[in-house]
């Protein structure tokens, strides 16, 4: 079961990632597997490789045995599977926008409900991170071509974005002129660009993980605060989806509720679960 559910996660991760505006770290956040992920992904070092080579398969078994496999495994599958079928479906619409612009307004809302509180510090972190999401979606996209060197450059700069609540990983390709033209690659599955991007992105993901670990672990609250003004500021390019395609409104207040309302009632389920145990 819990195999399970960690995969739907990566699955909702992973949609979220394709959709402009929408960060899959925020739904990692949002989900509470966040600091698991950016922690387990900073373990790994790849030192059974050289343990291998060495013909030291002890300590190369050992070392494999401390990556967190039983979250990985699930998660990518799911996330690898958003991503075959989303590309073949993708369909954003102002209620998709709207669904997704009320499930992370309501996260920032309990994010700050668990947090130290409204202490200046805080928000001045989060306003930071508010006006830097906020600037940096207002951008337009970059003249470039898909050669290869552009395809890894642009897949370890969109993970880290993807790992980052608030900062949309297919808003960095819409960013760097990359989005359509991965969404052909996955399409078509052309293997070549499919795995430069990857392998990019496996980079970055490796050294941005261990800083972003680190920055958690020392300083845990203004981090997360940060965070949440990323969330926020980040809500300006949904905002903009909805208004550019939306014909009535009452759907798409309808759609915003919904979103909204879903994490509070997966809030209180879990926080009645938590009771119960406890008891």
């Amino acid at each position: 079961m819990k195999t399970l559910i960690i995969f739907l996660k990566g699955l909702f991760m992973g949609v979220a990632d394709i959709i402009p505006g929408i960060s899959g770290g925020t739904i990692a956040l949002i989900t509470g597997i966040y600091e698991r992920l950016v922690h387990s992904i900073s373990k790994i070092d790849f030192k059974f490789v050289t343990y291998f080579l060495k013909g030291d398969f002890d300590e190369a078994k050992k070392n494999i045995s401390e990556i967190d496999f039983k979250l990985f495994i699930p998660l990518i599958s799911g996330i690898g599977l958003a991503f075959l079928l989303m590309s073949k479906i993708i369909y954003l619409t102002a209620l998709t926008y709207a669904f997704f612009f009320g499930l992370i307004l309501a996260s920032a809302v309990l994010l700050y409900k668990r947090g130290d509180g409204m202490s200046v510090k805080n928000i001045s972190f989060s306003f930071i991170g508010f006006i830097f999401a906020f600037l940096f979606v207002g951008f337009g996209a970059l003249q470039i071509g898909h050669s290869l060197p552009v395809l890894f450059i642009s897949g370890t700069v969109a993970i880290c974005a993807m790992i980052l609540p608030g900062i949309s990983g297919a808003f960095i390709l819409l960013f760097l002129n990359q989005y359509e033209y991965m969404l052909f690659v996955l399409k078509n599955l052309r293997f070549l660009e499919m795995f430069t991007f990857c392998f990019g992105a496996l980079i970055g993901i490796l050294c941005f993980s261990r800083v972003l670990d680190y920055a958690l672990k020392k300083h845990e609250t203004i981090i997360l605060s940060f965070l949440i003004g990323l969330m926020l500021g980040a809500l300006r390019l949904p905002y903009q989806n909805i208004v550019s395609a939306m014909d009535s409104i009452l759907p798409v207040l309808i759609s915003a509720m919904l979103g909204f309302s879903i994490i509070f009632i997966l809030e209180y389920v879990s926080n009645r679960r938590l009771n119960v145990d406890n008891k």
